[in-house]
């Protein structure tokens, strides 16, 4: 099924890997905290989106086989297809992070406090809830 892009949850023990997006008017969900990913290139697998940008973002490379979560879900338009993945990191990996030119700056966060913040991504909190078993945000 085509698709427009991929977001990864990049986890470590309980605590997720998120950035604050930049605060420009340009850009979807300006200043909230995102997870990484983005937009497709050419025609690479939503697994390959997603590893590509969590290392163009954070400088983190590491295999497909790692991925343990993917789910596709239809976006608000009705036509356009997103994709939801995870990945579980290791602490020298997170330890080695070096953050891109996007954002203003990263953090791990408690799943929970994520799913909770109202400065999240609204359908990222939702998608976060279900890979979790948490109750969807209100």
């Amino acid at each position: 099924m085509p698709f427009a892009g991929a977001k990864l949850a990049a986890v470590l023990g309980d605590a997720l890997l998120v950035y604050r997006r930049d605060d420009r008017p340009d850009i979807p969900f300006p200043g909230l905290l995102d997870l990484p990913g983005g937009g497709r290139e050419g025609s690479e697998s939503p697994a390959a989106c997603a590893l590509r940008e969590l290392a163009e973002e954070f400088g983190i490379s590491i295999p497909a086989d790692r991925i343990h979560y993917h789910q596709s879900y239809l976006l608000g338009d009705g036509v356009t297809v997103s994709h939801f993945l995870a990945v579980t990191l290791t602490e020298a990996e997170v330890a080695a992070v070096r953050f891109g030119d996007e954002g203003q700056d990263w953090a791990l966060l408690p799943i929970a406090d994520y799913i909770a913040d109202a400065d999240a991504v609204p359908r990222l909190r939702d998608w976060l809830a279900a890979y979790s078993g948490a109750p969807p945000s209100s």
